[in-house]
């Protein structure tokens, strides 16, 4: 997929992903498919538990966590706006990540489904909202897909966009993990996460799209 990513492709995503979404929170609903997977790998997580380990996931979920992440897509999009005298871009990532944080705590508050036990939580109690989906894994691909749209505008290759994606699959991987490994979420929150995230990208290329300044063709020679 070379190039700005068009409004029909966006579309496509955020259908695909929310169709996601819709058959993981039917699998937590019926306890089937990959719910059944929730409680042991909660319990292998909780099993391989090392304080070096808690330490390094703990820190991963901060950095990505509602304190910091906010503050880090503040300062990047006033950076981002300065550095490319452009409002557009930076301006299109903050509002995405807004909705994305508001669209988190509505989901969480409609399904409200409870956390892990607390003897399966590294700080029991350090969570108070409800756990589909994860808002960290949820923010994460937001955040990182988002940039990955936006700053593909420019033409890119092929080789760009699998490196990009693939390095944004790797970070949201690695929040999901650290939400896993602290004990704060299932398996199919995560996974919501991951896709909730992406339907919030999906419906910010569509507007990158429309609201893409047009291309001047190139001067012709006398």
């Amino acid at each position: 997929m070379p190039g700005a990513v068009g409004e029909r492709q966006g579309w496509w995503l955020a259908a695909a992903c929310a169709l996601v979404f819709v058959v993981d929170l039917l699998m937590v609903a019926t306890s089937t498919g990959l719910a059944r997977w929730d409680a042991p790998v909660l319990e292998w997580m909780v099993a391989h538990r090392t304080s070096g380990l808690t330490d390094w996931w703990h820190a991963v979920t901060t950095v990505f966590g509602p304190v910091v992440l906010p503050v880090v897509v503040g300062v990047g999009c006033v950076l981002w706006w300065l550095l490319s005298r452009s409002v557009r871009r930076p301006v299109l990532l903050a509002v995405a990540m807004a909705c994305e944080a508001v669209a988190s705590l509505l989901l969480k508050a409609v399904i409200d489904r409870p956390r892990p036990p607390d003897v399966a939580q590294v700080v029991p109690g350090a969570v108070v909202t409800h756990s589909f989906p994860s808002g960290h894994t949820m923010g994460t691909a937001a955040l990182t897909f988002g940039l990955l749209v936006l700053l593909a505008e420019p033409c890119r290759g092929r080789a760009w966009w699998w490196t990009g994606s693939l390095l944004a699959g790797a970070v949201t991987t690695l929040v999901a993990l650290s939400r896993l490994y602290l004990g704060y979420h299932y398996l199919t929150d995560v996974v919501a996460g991951f896709a909730g995230g992406l339907v919030v990208v999906g419906l910010l290329a569509v507007v990158a799209a429309r609201t893409r300044p047009p291309t001047l063709p190139p001067p012709t020679l006398p």
